[in-house]
């Protein structure tokens, strides 16, 4: 994986090992996604996902805007559906496929898609100035990239369902204090803070991070017997790696464990 020029409209690099920083570089347009930035954002997730020096990645805007959705210059020439790929949903991202953590970094306002991408992300740090809505009603459309149902998932049903059919926005604090947000960060800082918690998950053993969360993600799907299986064949396959070996012997040899990913 390389890193992009300035001017295209994703940006990624590597801040730290291990953890890679995507950037939605549309300031102009407010962070808005168009057929190029989808297509760039749906190709570095599949690059991503196959970097096996990448354990975390953290998705972000530039400008203090996280995004603002999908452009609507694409969406008034009638090409929305250019916006969505067939594996992977708006911005090539919403429904694709990922094994690693993604956190969103939301500085500003996240709003319609820019919302529903952040949704899609395992994790948000917002700024204390920061904003979501799903403001598709208001327009005559319906957040058709996940966010009806994600957002119910991630916030008290009564609140989620206010969003949904109001359009109005909330404010980073209350999510924060719903529980959508994980961290609060002060304006300017979400980045760092977001870096700093996939540093945190880069300490640990990634294979299992990884088989951890594909249990997590499925937690509002299966019931309780399936996903039971499902962490107990993750527990099999872990079996056979180096990491399963090398977590219980670094805790006897009273020593940080050195992680492979094997």
């Amino acid at each position: 994986m390389t890193e992009s020029t300035a001017e295209a409209p994703i940006l990624v690099s590597r801040p730290l090992p291990r953890v890679a920083l995507v950037t939605i570089n549309r300031p102009a347009a407010r962070n808005s996604i168009n057929i190029e930035a989808a297509e760039m954002l749906g190709a570095l997730v599949e690059d991503l996902e196959a970097d096996l020096d990448v354990w975390a990645v953290v998705l972000t805007g530039t400008g203090g805007v996280f995004s603002s959705g999908a452009d609507l210059k694409v969406v008034s020439a009638g090409r929305l559906d250019a916006l969505f790929t067939p594996s992977a949903g708006f911005a090539g991202f919403v429904r694709a496929k990922r094994s690693k953590p993604w956190i969103a970094a939301v500085e500003g306002l996240a709003l319609a898609g820019g919302c529903e991408i952040a949704l899609a992300c395992d994790m948000i740090v917002a700024s204390a100035e920061s904003a979501f809505a799903l403001p598709e009603v208001k327009r005559g459309l319906v957040a058709s990239a996940g966010g009806l149902y994600r957002l119910v998932r991630a916030l008290p049903r009564a609140a989620a369902i206010e969003m949904i059919t109001t359009g109005e926005r909330m404010s980073g604090p209350h999510a924060h204090q719903l529980g959508l947000v994980n961290r609060l960060a002060s304006p300017g800082d979400v980045v760092a803070c977001a870096i700093s918690l996939a540093a945190s998950i880069c300490e640990n053993a990634p294979l299992a991070v990884r088989e951890s969360l594909g249990v997590a993600r499925l937690a509002h799907d299966l019931d309780q017997d399936q996903l039971q299986a499902l962490g107990e064949a993750a527990q099999e396959r872990l079996s056979a790696t180096e990491d399963f070996r090398e977590g219980p012997l670094a805790f006897i040899e009273k020593r940080p464990p050195v992680w492979k990913g094997r």
